[in-house]
């Protein structure tokens, strides 16, 4: 199932539209030959700079320095990044648990 995969390669899209692209890129966006390890903590990086530009935007927003459209686009992004996030954690625990109760 490579719905974590699809959403994370959204979010990026989505990112990259905003104009919030980094110059370079990150593992989330890397060659196909790249390694899972680097795919998963650019995703997790990408998860995080989310999550941190919905709180400056909020923050932003009760100085009173930001529109309320963009602030609530943010937030809204990084709601979407939460949730997929622990989406993602609860596959991987269920995957866990299903190992787990493998009998030998």
């Amino acid at each position: 199932m490579a719905l974590p995969a699809a959403a994370a390669a959204a979010y990026q899209s989505i990112a990259n539209i905003g104009g919030a692209s980094s110059a370079a890129p990150s593992a989330a966006t890397a060659a196909p030959g790249a390694n899972f390890s680097d795919f998963l903590s650019g995703a997790v990086k990408d998860s995080i700079d989310s999550i941190s530009q919905g709180e400056k935007a909020a923050s932003q927003q009760v100085s009173g320095k930001a529109n309320i459209v963009d602030v609530v686009n943010s937030v809204n992004a990084a709601e979407l990044t939460l949730d997929t996030v622990v989406a993602v954690r609860d596959k991987v625990v269920a995957a866990y648990q299903s190992i787990m109760s493998m009998p030998i």
